[in-house]
């Protein structure tokens, strides 16, 4: 799979889409592993990392529609891959049919940031 098949894969499944889009436009990295596992083995990791985020007072761009979106889909076997931002202040994982053809759904966005630092001026 070559960057531009990839980039036009990438529309508007979920909200992260764009930003992922975006960030290969910019030259991330991105990998799409052969494995197939089924979409809704994918919706209960999700919903559980979905849970756990929540409680952080972390929000993950499109995490819930691609819960939604990986449910629905049932059986259906899925490859997985994900898109890191040349600055690693991104990272995406989207989830492609079993043919690597469609995209099924995205997630993702900002990686979250430490507030302060451990040196402390005298």
């Amino acid at each position: 799979m070559t960057r531009d098949d990839l980039i036009a894969m990438l529309r508007e499944q979920t909200p992260a889409c764009g930003p992922a889009r975006n960030a290969l436009i910019a030259g991330a990295d991105f990998v799409v592993w052969d494995d197939l596992v089924p979409a809704n083995r994918h919706a209960g990791v999700y919903r559980n990392r979905m849970h756990h985020s929540l409680k952080r007072g972390h929000t993950i761009d499109g995490l819930a529609d691609r819960v939604d979106i990986l449910l629905r889909a049932g059986e259906e076997p899925l490859r997985t891959g994900s898109i890191d931002a040349v600055d690693r202040s991104s990272r995406f994982t989207i989830f492609l049919n079993s043919t690597a053809t469609v995209i099924v759904a995205c997630c993702g966005g900002r990686r979250p940031t430490t507030i302060g630092s451990t040196d402390t001026p005298e």
